[in-house]
Order: C-alpha cells, then sequence, then structure tokens
C-alpha cells in the first residue's frame, strides 16, 4: 500500500527497529530494511470485530503486526502468530517480549510453521483442526511478473506463488471452529482466485475495497466470511485512505490505523 501509518521509530541494534503502533499502544521488532509492516497489517487487524474473544490465528504473521493489533483493540483475544521465516519469526518472538507490551505478552505467542501444510504434518506443526476462533492472513499477492525487490526475505513475503490462496484458505478452514471467522487483505486482481477458495469453505463473505482516494480506483480489498455459513457475498461501503485532496489520512482510516475502531463498523 502507497502509505503507512505514523510510528516512532527507534533503531535497537544493527538492522532492526522497534516501531510504535496504534500511537505507542504496542511496538513491533522488524527489520530496518525489506519486509516492513504498515498500513496492510492495520486494515487487516481492523475486520476483526471489536467485541471478539477468543483464539486467533495470525496466518503469515511476519513480526506480529495484524495478531497484535488486534490483541490491542480486542483485551480477551488470544493470538497465535504463524511465521515459516526464521528470522521474522525471532522478530515476532522479540517485539513479545518488548517491555512495552508487557500487556499483550500473555495474550500472544510465536509457532514456527509453514502455512501451506496439510493433514497431519500440519497438526503436528501446532496448527490443530477447529483449534481456532478467528483466523486473519495476508497472504504475497504480488504476481511474479511484477518488479520484484532485491531484498529476499522481502520478495518471499510479498510474491505469490501459485495457488496460494487454495492452499491459505485450505488451512484456515481446517483450523476454524464451525461459525469462526476469517478475515484477509488481497489486491482487487485476485478476488475471483479467492472467492473461489472460499466456496464450500467460507461463506458470508463481506467486502470492503480500499481506495487511494473517494474516486480512486480500490488498491486492495478486505475480505471477511465466516466458517462453515451459507450466507451470500455482501460489498461494503468502501474505504478511502486519504481526503480528496492531499496526503492527509481520512478521519475513518486514522481511526483504524490507530486502532479506535473496525473497518466493518463493529
Amino acid at each position: 500500500m502507497t502509505s503507512n501509518p505514523p510510528v516512532d521509530k527507534v533503531e535497537i541494534e544493527q538492522g532492526y527497529t522497534v516501531d510504535a503502533f496504534h500511537r505507542g499502544d504496542f511496538m513491533l521488532v522488524q527489520p530496518r530494511k525489506g519486509h516492513r509492516a504498515g498500513m496492510d497489517a492495520m486494515m487487516l487487524a481492523a475486520a476483526v470485530p471489536s467485541f471478539f474473544s477468543g483464539r486467533l490465528a495470525d496466518l503469515g504473521a511476519g513480526a506480529g503486526a495484524a495478531g497484535l493489533a488486534a490483541a490491542s483493540r480486542c483485551a480477551r483475544a488470544e493470538v497465535v502468530l504463524v511465521e515459516r521465516s526464521a528470522e521474522m519469526a525471532d522478530c515476532a518472538r522479540r517485539t513479545i517480549a518488548h517491555p512495552a507490551n508487557s500487556r499483550l505478552s500473555g495474550r500472544a505467542r510465536v509457532l514456527v510453521a509453514d502455512v501451506t501444510l496439510t493433514g497431519k504434518e500440519r497438526s503436528a506443526a501446532g496448527m490443530e483442526d477447529t483449534s481456532f476462533d478467528y483466523v486473519v492472513m495476508n497472504p504475497p499477492f504480488n504476481a511474479a511478473s511484477d518488479r520484484g525487490s532485491p531484498d529476499e526475505l522481502r520478495r518471499s513475503a510479498h510474491v505469490m506463488h501459485e495457488d496460494i490462496f487454495e492452499k491459505w484458505l485450505r488451512t484456515a478452514a481446517a483450523i476454524t471452529r464451525p461459525r469462526g471467522g476469517l478475515a484477509l487483505i488481497a489486491r482487487p486482481q485476485s478476488l475471483r482466485e479467492i472467492l473461489d477458495a472460499l466456496q464450500g469453505r467460507f461463506g458470508e463473505a463481506q467486502i470492503v475495497p480500499i481506495l487511494p482516494r473517494i474516486d480512486e480506483p480500490a488498491i486492495r480489498i478486505v475480505i471477511r466470511a465466516r466458517r462453515a455459513s451459507r450466507g451470500g457475498l455482501t460489498l461494503m461501503p468502501p474505504l478511502a485512505i486519504h481526503d480528496p485532496r492531499g496526503e492527509r489520512f481520512s478521519a475513518r482510516a486514522d481511526d483504524i490505523n490507530n486502532g479506535r475502531t473496525s473497518l466493518f463498523g463493529d
């Protein structure tokens, strides 16, 4: 996404920073360059209802921005940050252990695992069937033909692999209890593939288009759905990130970025 929410950056050692999110409500340890969390993670976290309580999995969590943002807003949520990369999982552990995150540390843990595992291998890795009340995900969604980053970690976190939505949503469906929730963020170009992968697994899908400005095309979509529901598809009002003129965040986008409200109004 083209803009990042305001964060305070303090380098803790060469190559890493501590960044304040939700106006300092929680801190994130992440690489100074390469794969860094920003507005996408905050929009994804904001899809979780404010009243949510239960066990939430953040698939492909990176340093943990989306999962911890959900935990920051939802005081009774327990979060498992699922990440394949050893480096990013270490950032997530350091994030949880940061003294400023003591309010969240008892409700968050890291699980090093590949989201695309199946069957017994998936369960053995710690992603047991029907063990979560909610799943959020930010799968890599850049096409391989897009201009790639020279940073290997950033490239692996952003470049889409074949059937990625099918594989990730298969895992989400397996680990989410019936009537549990799902939220994901992606590019609008992936909508057909996502809807196909949701079929027979999640229903009551709601889609919020994310626009740079109210008169510009969407650059992201956030989709929320419910496990084992037969409810239909709803296209929700869009979110404009910026005011019609200038670079200032719209009031609603600023509230969402900083954990003051949910994306879906609940």
